[in-house]
């Protein structure tokens, strides 16, 4: 029986014309063991995610895929939930509970299973994966390779009969991913599971496989057993072939007429063979490298270091001693949690010792400013290479290392140019950063990070999701910088590529150093933690520790036992001239006009503050019961006193914040186009419910109700604001990321308004109002509004006053929506400042003044309005300035974010 048919399946990305998927056609059979191989960005992770319909990404996609003889689409969550189980690539993103047995039972009871089920189903699985030790254990004290058996473990729970794995083993180190990788074949083997899985290591995937998948820029170029795809690679003369088990490399790299071998057994009994007719030659020696670094002070140094997270919490770091010398390339291995990332944030002074000194060119890090420390001294590649993207596409990230440099934008665009060459991004500069692949997200990090010219790079597991062929370019790259005096620290679990290129290797376990060598001598002294290589070849070559170690001594071709100088190391000599120069350009230059309007703003508000403090009492008692209730009640005077105080206090900080932030570029996209600036008559209909509906709603409650029924007339409300916002999905089924991103953006305004409750009418809600009107429409807009008044209010304080501000939140989201989308409101920053200024003095204003009078007063007057409006005039004006600061910070950012997220996951439009 099939598990999946593919029929001529094809996808691309939205806004973009290359296919990542491009007509492939494949056949899977049950209780299969499958593994799809290819480079970084050839499509594996997106073929893969059409296996699972609630995780496939939106875009354009045609074919057929059939699960069990089904079509996919046709089969309902619940069916997929229980049937295909998915391992993700991240061991944290996968888990959701606290608790280990919570997570085992988690998926069974959103499936429905009763208590008794459950039980037998989680005993079942903890014995079987050998968990009954860390049984009742908090998740976050587990190691990465123990997170990812419990994410295999809580999926096998549900009895799927398949399972897909997306690089299961990327952030585990070579032991705990060999135990991960032995327990998926147990259950291939025990449990007849088909199993899919895409990884970059092979050496231990190869020998479960029955098969072999590999892809090529969106296509299948190979399909069969290892064996038959390792000569049909080499054949090809394919870069993929660098990525095959080192026993097949070594046969190829040693002219034979033997069986190709596979595993390392096989390797073996294949050297055994071959050394029976040809004499083994000798290991080549690599040169000892502390020899010629006796002399040289070192640049990094740790002397009896002790760290721990927490006053209470165990020592992390324990007595660590270690030097490093100018110009290495120091390998720090281990297994995950031995203190190996907790040493590089020591080194990059985010974490500091409690005991010992970390020094850097001989000085103590405490001694040394931020500033000096990353000012062309230090650059840091974090193991979530994520983390440092900050613009919407790869090229705008890498130019915004430079914004700071005083150079023309020719040079910079010469400098990334050069950079985008060497780390091979030429394909990738238009794409938003979090769509790449793994290994291309390393890449254009790298690029990033380089631009810096750092004298000494840290790097944290550099290598993960890196293709075989990058590799040997990423080490071309890191010799290129080790000849221009840099130095390297990287934390790996690639022990291959330690081997191969590190000048030294060091051993991290629990906390401390315990072994560090040369490469050779490091791994050779090695039982379990060392190379295929080693392990092919020590009973008859001890010494050696690489592919090419052993097809030398067997008398093979390979290019060069060293690796040479990149081809292109102008590119790097250019990129790292005249360093010491620049420095002085990349500190931020700001005007001095406008440091000298920053400075009076400042002086002004000092002054404002202390003449209130000293003429008109506790200003704080004002400003914490500060509501519609003191512009009624109470002295005039002095309210008018204290508010034009608030006022002036806004003013200034306006005038601050306009000095000391950087001029706004305008924002893209900024008017919808003409041919699409009608209104749908779902946005029609919305307006007839809004204007009369809602209206109508409040004027029953206050006469007809008494104005004590504010719960349930907000209640209504809400019921009638998700009625036009329904009608946007016009009988779709919305999926769930559609509906939290209005959740997520009615608890950002909610938080905002909690977070300012201080300051009377100086709050946000507005902004993210607007902002929501913007992105989503006038529905979505309305929307918002009214759910941050209400919920807002659970912390504020509900009253009558509830569902009139409801209602004015909403209709000013819902105005934005509707002129944004006739074309008469703009995206920039001064538009919608302008505009959000207005809003919120005439809309909002004029609804809750009068509302004031409606609530409080029974027999209402037009003195009582036109006083109350007079008297609500600086809090409305505080309120359109609280919009305008929140507007002029906010929006492009938000905008930008939100329209990456309608782009990516096809979200609703406007």
């Amino acid at each position: 029986m099939e598990s999946y048919r593919i029929e001529n399946l094809i996808f691309s990305y939205p806004q973009t014309d290359k296919r990542a998927i491009d007509d492939i056609s494949l056949t899977i059979e049950q209780g299969q063991f499958v593994t799809l191989c290819g480079s970084s960005g050839c499509g594996k992770t997106t073929l893969f995610r059409q296996l699972k319909t609630v995780l496939s990404p939106h875009g354009d996609r045609d074919g057929v895929i059939l699960f069990e003889g089904a079509p996919l689409t046709s089969l309902d969550q619940r069916t997929q939930s229980a049937k295909i189980g998915f391992v993700m690539q991240s061991l944290d993103n996968q888990i959701v509970t606290d608790k280990v047995w919570h997570e085992l039972a988690f998926g069974l009871e959103s499936l429905g299973f009763d208590t008794p089920a459950i039980r037998l189903r989680v005993s079942e699985m903890a014995s079987f994966f050998g968990i009954q030790n860390w049984f009742y254990k908090d998740v976050s004290e587990l190691s990465g390779g123990q997170k990812q058996i419990l994410n295999i473990a809580s999926i096998m729970a549900m009895q799927p009969s398949v399972l897909i794995l997306d690089e299961p083993t990327s952030q585990l180190d070579p032991i705990a991913a060999a135990d991960f990788l032995s327990v998926v074949g147990k259950i291939n083997r025990e449990l007849g599971i088909t199993v899919i899985m895409t990884e970059h290591r092979l050496e231990e995937v190869f020998p479960l496989s029955d098969r072999i998948l590999v892809m090529d820029n969106g296509q299948l170029i190979c399909d069969g057993t290892p064996e038959d795809v390792g000569r049909e690679l080499k054949e090809m003369q394919h870069s993929m072939f660098l990525a095959m088990p080192v026993p097949m490399r070594i046969y190829a790299g040693v002219k034979n007429n033997l069986t190709w071998p596979v595993t390392v057994r096989e390797g073996r009994k294949w050297l055994d063979t071959f050394a029976e007719d040809h004499p083994l030659g000798k290991v080549p020696v690599a040169d000892d490298y502390l020899e010629y670094r006796q002399d040289t002070k070192p640049i990094i140094e740790f002397d009896e270091v002790y760290f721990r997270y927490e006053k209470e919490a165990p020592d992390v770091i324990k007595g660590l001693s270690m030097k490093i010398y100018p110009g290495e390339f120091y390998a720090i291995l281990g297994g995950n949690g031995t203190g190996k990332t907790t040493t590089l944030s020591l080194i990059s002074g985010i974490n500091k010792p409690y005991r010992g000194t970390v020094k850097i060119n001989g000085k103590g890090l405490s001694k040394i400013s931020n500033q000096q420390l990353f000012n062309n001294m230090l650059g840091v590649l974090p193991q979530n290479s994520q983390s440092i993207f900050v613009k919407k596409t790869v090229k705008e990230d890498l130019l915004e290392m430079l914004s700071e440099q005083k150079k023309s934008k020719e040079e910079k665009e010469n400098r990334v140019n050069q950079m985008v060459k060497l780390c091979n991004l030429d394909n990738l500069l238009s794409m938003h950063p979090y769509d790449l692949s793994g290994g291309e997200q390393q890449r254009a990090a790298l690029a990033k990070v380089l631009l810096l010219e750092p004298k000494i790079l840290i790097l944290d597991e550099p290598t993960k999701g890196m293709d075989a062929e990058f590799k040997r370019e990423f080490s071309k790259i890191l010799y290129g910088l080790l000849q221009k005096g840099v130095t390297i620290i990287m934390v790996s679990h690639d022990i291959e590529f330690c081997a191969k290129y590190a000048h030294r290797c060091a051993m991290f376990f629990d906390g401390n150093i315990v072994s560090w060598d040369t490469p050779q001598k490091f791994f050779s002294n090695n039982s379990f933690y060392t190379t295929t290589a080693n392990r092919m070849a020590r009973h008859k070559l001890p010494t050696a520790v690489t592919a090419e170690d052993v097809i030398i001594a067997c008398g093979g071709d390979i290019e060069s036992f060293q690796v040479k100088p990149p081809d292109d190391v102008d590119i790097v000599d250019s990129l790292w001239e005249d360093s010491v120069e620049k420095t002085e350009d990349r500190k931020r230059k700001i005007p001095l006009w406008r440091k000298i309007g920053a400075t009076l703003a400042l002086l002004a508000f000092i002054g404002t503050i202390f003449f209130a403090t000293r003429n008109m009492g506790n200003i704080l008692e004002f400003v914490t019961k500060g509501d519609f209730n003191t512009v009624i009640t109470g002295d005039i005077n002095d309210n008018w006193n204290y508010t034009f105080i608030i006022l002036a206090l806004t003013i200034e900080l306006i005038v601050f914040g306009f000095m000391i932030y950087p001029k706004q570029a305008a924002i893209e996209n900024e008017q919808v186009s003409i041919d699409k600036r009608h209104l749908s008559k779902r946005t029609l209909a919305a307006m007839l419910m809004i204007l009369v509906a809602i209206p109508l709603t409040i004027y029953i409650g206050i006469y007809y109700l008494d104005d004590r029924k504010y719960y349930f007339i907000s209640m209504l409300i809400i019921l009638e604001t998700m009625l036009p916002f329904v009608m946007i999905f016009e009988g779709r089924k919305p999926q769930a990321r559609e509906l939290i991103i209005i959740a997520v953006l009615c608890a950002i305004a909610v938080a905002g308004r909690a977070a300012f409750f201080m300051l009377p009418q100086f709050k946000p809600v507005v902004a993210v109002v607007i902002i929501s009107g913007v992105a989503f429409g006038g529905e979505t807009g309305f929307l918002v509004g009214a759910v941050t008044g209400f919920v807002s209010n659970m912390f504020m304080g509900q009253g009558p006053w509830t569902p009139w501000q409801m209602f004015a939140f909403g209709i000013i989201g819902f105005v934005t929506g509707v002129l944004f989308r006739k074309g008469l409101l703009r995206r920039n920053t001064a538009s919608l400042c302008i505009f959000g200024g207005l809003a919120t003095f005439f809309i909002y204003g004029g609804i809750m003044n009068p509302a004031t009078v409606l609530m409080f007063q029974e027999n209402p007057t037009a003195e009582m309005f036109y006083l109350t409006y007079i008297q609500g005039i600086p809090f409305d004006l505080i309120h359109a300035a609280a919009t305008v600061i929140f507007l002029y910070f906010t929006a492009k950012p938000m905008l930008e974010k939100l329209d990456r997220i309608k782009v990516k996951y096809g979200l609703i439009e406007n």
